[in-house]
C-alpha cells in the first residue's frame, strides 16, 4: 500500500502515460469509442477501490497541492487555442447549430432533474453541473466545475460514468446516421451552399497547433500558465465570495479570461499549449479518480438512465431547430458532438463526412471550451433551485 505522496503521484502519472501509449500504438477500434482519458479514470478508480494507496496526510497534501494549482493553469493553456476571430468564421448557421445544441443540453438537464430529483441523493445537482460542463465543453470544464463547486470525488464517479457510457453510445449513433445525410437535408430543406463556403474559408486555416514544438515554447508556456494560476488564486482569495461563487470559481474565471484574451494575440500562436494542457488534464483526471471508489456507485443504473433522458431531450430539440433554420445533418451532428464529445471526437465525426470538414469540427469544439464552465455552472444554479 502506498502512503507517500510523491510515490502516489508518480504511480498515477506513470499509469496514465502507459494508457496513452497503448492508445497511440493500438489499431483496435476500442479507443475510437472509449478515449484513453476514460480508461485512465476507471482504471485508477479500480486501483483506489482495492486500496493501492492510503489517504495519509502525505497523499492528501500531494493531491490538494497538485490538483488545486494545476487546474487554473490547465484552463489557461486549454483556452489559448480558442481564437474567437477564427470561430466567428464558422458563419451564422454553424453558430446557431452550436448554441442550439448547448441550450438544448441545458434544457435536457432541467427536464431530467425535474423527472428524477426525488430519486437522487441530496446535493446530486453538483454532479450534474459538472456533467453539464463536460457536455457543453470538455473534461477540462468538468474538472473546473468540480473545483468551483467543491464536488466530492465519490460524486464525480457518477459524472464520469455517465460521461463515458452515454457519450460512447451517442458517438456511435451519430456515426451511424452519416449515411442518412441526404434524407435529413430533404426533411429540413437544408441548403448546402453555406457549409461549402465555411469549408472554403477554413480548409487552408492553421488551427494553431504546430507539429514541432521547441523547448523554449514549452518552458515559456509552463512558466506563464503557473504564473497565471498563482495570480488567479491570489486575487480569488481577496474577491467576494457567496455560497455559489467560491475562491476556486474566481480563479477558474480569471484563468478563463486570461486564456481567451491571449488566444487572440501572438502568444496564442506559440506551439505546445495543446500538449501541455493535456498533460495537466490527464494528471487532474487521474487524481480525481484516485479519490473515488466503485463501492460508492450504488445508484449507477439510475444515473446512466438520467444521461439518456438528457440526450433524448437534446436530440428532439435539435430536430425542431434543424427544421426551423433548415440545418443539415452535418451541422446538427457536429454541433452536438462538439458539445458532448469535445475536440477528441468532433473531428472524427467531421472526417466521416469529408476530411476537408475536420477544421469545422475542431473550431466548434474549441468554442465549447469557452462556454463549458459558465454553462455548467448556470445549469448547476438552476438545478440547485429545483
Amino acid at each position: 500500500m502506498i502512503t507517500n505522496g510523491f510515490m502516489y503521484l508518480a504511480v498515477i502519472i506513470f499509469f496514465a502515460g502507459l494508457v496513452i501509449l497503448v492508445e497511440k500504438k493500438s489499431d483496435s477500434k476500442f479507443f475510437k469509442y472509449v478515449p484513453a482519458i476514460v480508461v485512465i479514470y476507471f482504471s485508477v478508480m479500480l486501483l483506489s477501490t482495492f486500496h493501492v494507496w492510503e489517504k495519509t496526510d502525505s497523499v492528501t497534501a500531494a493531491y490538494k497541492a497538485v490538483k488545486g494549482n494545476l487546474l487554473p493553469a490547465m484552463i489557461f493553456l486549454m483556452l489559448l487555442r480558442c481564437d474567437l476571430r477564427k470561430i466567428m468564421k464558422l458563419g451564422p448557421k454553424m453558430l446557431i447549430g452550436f448554441f442550439s445544441a448547448s441550450i438544448s443540453i441545458g434544457i435536457g438537464f432541467v427536464v431530467m432533474f425535474a423527472m428524477f430529483k426525488g430519486a437522487f441523493e441530496p446535493g446530486s445537482w453538483k454532479a450534474f453541473a459538472a456533467l453539464a460542463g463536460s457536455w457543453m465543453g470538455g473534461t477540462g470544464n468538468m474538472a473546473a466545475i468540480q473545483g468551483a463547486l467543491d464536488i466530492t470525488d465519490s460524486s464525480m464517479g457518477y459524472t464520469l460514468l455517465i460521461d463515458s457510457i452515454d457519450y460512447s453510445i451517442w458517438v456511435m449513433i451519430l456515426l451511424a446516421l452519416v449515411p442518412f445525410e441526404k434524407m435529413f437535408s430533404k426533411f429540413t430543406k437544408a441548403d448546402g451552399t453555406a457549409l461549402a463556403e465555411v469549408t472554403k474559408h477554413l480548409e487552408a486555416e492553421d488551427n494553431g497547433n504546430k507539429n514541432h514544438v521547441d523547448f523554449y515554447e514549452l518552458m515559456l508556456l509552463l512558466g506563464t500558465s503557473l504564473f497565471v494560476s498563482a495570480f488567479a488564486q491570489y486575487f480569488a482569495g481577496i474577491l467576494p465570495k457567496t455560497s455559489f461563487i467560491t475562491g476556486t470559481t474566481w480563479s477558474v474565471m480569471i484563468a478563463t479570461v486570461a486564456g481567451v484574451t491571449l488566444a487572440m494575440t501572438k502568444f496564442g500562436k506559440i506551439g505546445g499549449s495543446s500538449q501541455l494542457s493535456n498533460v495537466m488534464l490527464y494528471t487532474i483526471v487521474g487524481l480525481i479518480a484516485s479519490r473515488a471508489n466503485f463501492a460508492e456507485l450504488g445508484d449507477a443504473p439510475l444515473y446512466i438512465l438520467a444521461g439518456f433522458v438528457i440526450l433524448l431531450v437534446h436530440a428532439l430539440i435539435m430536430i425542431v431547430v434543424a427544421k426551423i433554420f433548415k440545418l443539415d445533418l452535418f451541422t446538427c451532428g457536429i454541433a452536438s458532438l462538439a458539445n458532448i464529445g469535445g475536440v477528441a471526437s468532433a473531428p472524427i465525426l467531421a472526417a466521416s463526412y469529408g476530411e476537408v470538414l475536420i477544421p469545422v469540427g475542431v473550431l466548434m469544439a474549441m468554442l465549447g471550451y469557452i462556454i463549458g464552465t459558465g454553462g455548467g455552472l448556470m445549469v448547476g444554479k438552476i438545478l440547485s433551485m429545483m
